[in-house]
């Protein structure tokens, strides 16, 4: 055996061929969808032959998934609340706004009809979803609660459970359904904030209690 064919095969996978082919793939599952998306498409819009895909990727589900894995890592900042301070309501303003402003922007919508795309592994692609998105960011509510419980700015017995609820505000808000025909509304300061300040009210009127929270 030639000492060619020898560092060919002990070579490690070619990392950026590997992230074009991801970044090609997370366009056009996007653009098309999983079923209109082949992978001749994406070798063609990655300017790569369709053999050098599948040197990386068993088969289209598996780039999919792979896709969808670092589209979510992408959208989601590590550290969504970090530095924010102030009042209980400042602090949850600054929350939440930061939570529906990362909800409004498109990139974040389409990763969520990726996720619905009928594939064989959809209930994979959900649980990556969640684990890379919600998951990650109700973590961080949960953080942010419990520093104001332990602070007395608010009353925060169940930090997980009021986590959740803080994040479904923000997800159930009517907003993020008008941008789909209205895309003006995802940059409408005006409409953030007004929405923000009814929910996070709302919010920490349920959380006020034997701590005298947010007086």
């Amino acid at each position: 055996m030639s000492r060619d064919v020898q560092n060919r095969r002990g070579r490690p996978a070619n990392e950026a061929l590997r992230q074009t082919v991801v970044d090609a793939a997370c366009e056009l599952f996007e653009e098309l969808g999983f079923h209109a998306a082949t992978l001749d498409k994406v070798a063609q819009r990655a300017k790569i032959s369709k053999l050098s895909i599948y040197k990386h990727f068993e088969n289209k589900e598996a780039l999919f998934g792979a896709a969808f894995e670092a589209r979510c890592q992408q959208l989601v900042p590590q550290k969504l609340f970090e530095g924010i301070n102030g009042s209980a309501e400042d602090q949850l303003m600054a929350a939440g706004s930061s939570l529906l402003r990362t909800l409004l922007r498109p990139e974040v919508r389409n990763v969520e009809v990726m996720v619905t795309a009928d594939t064989p592994n959809q209930k994979s692609l959900s649980k990556v979803h969640y684990e890379a998105g919600p998951a990650h960011i109700i973590k961080q509510i949960e953080s942010l609660l419990r520093r104001l419980h332990a602070k007395a700015l608010l009353n925060v017995p169940d930090p997980l459970r009021s986590a959740r609820l803080f994040a479904a505000l923000f997800k159930g808000s009517d907003l993020l359904i008008i941008a789909r025909f209205e895309e003006a509304i995802a940059d409408d300061d005006n409409e953030i904030a007004s929405y923000c300040r009814s929910a996070v009210a709302m919010f920490i009127a349920a959380h006020r209690g034997s701590n005298n929270a947010a007086e």
